[in-house]
């Protein structure tokens, strides 16, 4: 097992929020014989190998097993069959990641519990992912024998010989920030032939003396007298929450042509501007001093001018979690390209290829994002859809089919559904063209309009394609008309197609545009799979590591894109106490087949996912 110097390591440039875990255990195996057991929890991450639920009997202890990470470790707890452990657990959380996590409790042989568990009896074991347990925000699973991974608790779940753990997670830190009102009166005049363009910077002090920027309100033109847009700043940024620390504030005015003139500055801190909580009438004066005019004009300088500030307060924005926690389900939708471009599905060069040792790239694609998601919809229900394609008995061709073509619906259960439903289809219709995303992007988007009225849903769309789109100009149309509904949109391009027009609809930079329309927010998310498919050096990766790092890119911005959609609509999560009602999967779900169970062995080690090639044409089907 490797050893962790801290709890939860993670690359600082990656966003991240941090979720405190809260344990506890009832009905524990009694092991000792004059006295009850003492239990001590461990918590171990995977860190190298597959991350999904263990397949087969644990032969290895954990403790022992160099895939194994250890995260943390509580106290022992003596006699007591029913700890509640009073060290808490801090981990770093990341929504597009699978962070698998195993929670061992040991019957301590001492007060002191090393490295080595072997003199320790063990009580139980759970494993399950992050996600899980932040869904629900409190989990309570059955814990399992000595080989076993254990069961999360169903209503009506009795009590088993080895007992339950429940677990459970908040967020560490909020987000927040410090809002006021902020005018200026009788500032100094810079310009000759008019009045200042005066804006006001915010800086950090630092213990060092230097000071950086967190914060520059909007210029506003000629004007002395100035009342600038209500200020929103992260109150860590700021000071570091620290009340007391020095805040550094400096109004200038604007100049087009050259440097811009300083009119003043003043310093103050975080309890100081929270003073100006009520209205104008109680609004804190701040006065600016421009230290080369006092100079000048030694004791005849007074200030050069005053800030007034006020209806200070703390807000706390919710987060994604929050969200989360209170009920807010993630509905998935997929569309899989069917257009002729492809190559025939038969034809070992077709990105369709079904190969009997390897997952072509649209599996591979499929997976990597239902895997994250099916954590966040609880009724483990998703929207397929193909498009581009002649389904059976019909002379035109689908702009959008349901890709469940022995039932007709789109509707599918879990991520198996899924797979099965895209093999089927693949088997029985004609790949054809054009390659038109409008259709998909106005069918669900008509889904999100029903979401529209409170924050218990939101909708993501993946769409996987071969290539360039045909419809261009309809695809940004629908992409602004939706940027105001509840809904992400995920573009994976597969095989070796230049995709460069593609990237105009990812507006990370600028928000999408077309004539004088503009879209409200970024909804669009834009990757091509081939960046994934090797290391770099010529050696293709594991399709598990591909699927990861897969994930990685394509679901790192949905967090953000849900909140920015939940502020703009000014919606607030569900209580924990009272969250959205959670549905519940169809009677034919099984997990097992989803990875959340024991699942099917893996395909043997040392295959590779080869780099598609250039295809050639199809022989009846024009080329889109």
């Amino acid at each position: 097992m490797n050893q962790s110097t801290s709890i939860g390591i993670a690359d600082s440039s990656r966003p991240k929020t941090n979720v405190r875990l809260t344990i506890s255990a009832n009905n524990l195996m009694d092991l000792d014989v004059f006295s009850k057991s003492d239990p001590i929890c461990l918590i171990y991450e995977k860190t190298s190998g597959k991350k999904s639920t263990t397949t087969e009997e644990i032969t290895v202890p954990t403790w022992q097993d160099k895939q194994w990470t250890e995260r943390g470790r509580s106290e022992v707890v003596m006699n007591n069959l029913n700890p509640q452990f009073t060290k808490t657990f801090l981990l770093p959380y990341f929504f597009e990641e699978t962070q698998l996590l195993r929670f061992e409790i040991y019957d301590a042989d001492s007060p002191n519990v090393g490295q080595d568990l072997s003199a320790h009896d063990f009580l139980g074991r759970f494993e399950c992912v992050l996600a899980q347990i932040v869904s629900y925000s409190t989990l309570k699973a059955h814990l399992g024998k000595k080989g076993e991974i254990g069961s999360q608790w169903r209503n009506k779940d009795k009590n088993t010989k080895t007992g339950s753990i429940t677990i459970r997670a908040e967020e560490d830190e909020k987000n927040e920030k410090i809002q006021f009102d902020v005018c200026g009166e009788s500032l100094d005049k810079k310009d000759f032939f008019g009045k200042s363009d005066p804006y006001l910077n915010f800086k950090r002090k630092f213990d060092d003396g230097s000071t950086h920027l967190v914060h520059r309100t909007e210029v506003k033109p000629k004007t002395l007298d100035p009342r600038w847009a209500t200020v929103q700043i992260n109150t860590q940024t700021l000071c570091g929450k620290d009340g007391d620390r020095p805040i550094i504030i400096e109004c200038y005015d604007h100049d087009k042509w050259k440097k811009d003139d300083l009119i003043g500055t003043a310093q103050t801190t975080l309890n100081e501007l929270l003073k100006g909580g009520g209205s104008t009438g109680d609004a804190v004066e701040i006065l600016l001093t421009n230290e080369k005019k006092k100079a000048k004009k030694g004791d005849k300088y007074k200030c050069s001018g005053t800030l007034k500030i006020w209806n200070s307060k703390i807000v706390i924005e919710p987060t994604f979690l929050d969200f989360i926690s209170g009920g807010t389900q993630l509905d998935f939708a997929v569309a899989v390209d069917f257009t002729a471009s492809n190559g025939a599905p038969k034809n070992s060069s077709s990105l369709h290829y079904m190969s009997a040792d390897r997952p072509n790239q649209y599996e591979l694609a499929l997976r990597s994002v239902l895997s994250i998601c099916q954590h966040y919809n609880s009724s483990k229900t998703f929207e397929a859809f193909g498009f581009g394609a002649k389904l059976p008995n019909q002379s035109s061709v689908s702009a959008v089919f349901p890709l469940d073509l022995l039932r007709g619906t789109s509707q599918v259960v879990g991520i198996s559904g899924v797979m099965s439903a895209y093999r089927h289809a693949l088997q029985n219709v004609q790949l054809y063209g054009p390659t038109n995303f409008a259709p998909i992007i106005d069918t669900v988007a008509s889904k999100a309009q029903n979401m529209i009225y409170d924050s218990a849903r939101y909708q993501i769309l993946l769409i996987i394609t071969d290539g360039i789109i045909s419809d261009m100009h309809a695809t940004i149309r629908s992409i602004i008309n939706a940027s105001g509904l509840p809904l992400s949109i995920i573009i994976i391009g597969v095989g070796n197609e230049d995709f460069e027009k593609m990237h105009e609809l990812d507006s990370d930079d600028t928000l999408l545009q077309q004539d004088s329309r503009i879209a409200q927010r970024d909804i669009v998310q834009f990757v091509t799979i081939r960046e994934f498919l090797n290391n770099g050096r010529g050696m293709y990766l594991d399709p598990d590591v591909v699927q990861e790092n897969l994930a990685r890119e394509v679901l790192y911005e949905v967090p953000g894109q849900l909140t920015g959609y939940m502020k703009q609509r000014g919606f607030q999560p569900r209580p924990v106490e009272t969250p959205w009602a959670r549905d519940s999967p169809p009677p034919e779900y099984d997990p097992v087949l989803d990875g959340i169970g024991r699942r099917t062995p893996a395909p043997g080690p040392g295959f590779q996912i080869p780099i598609q090639q250039e295809m050639p044409s199809a022989s009846a089907p024009p080329m889109y």
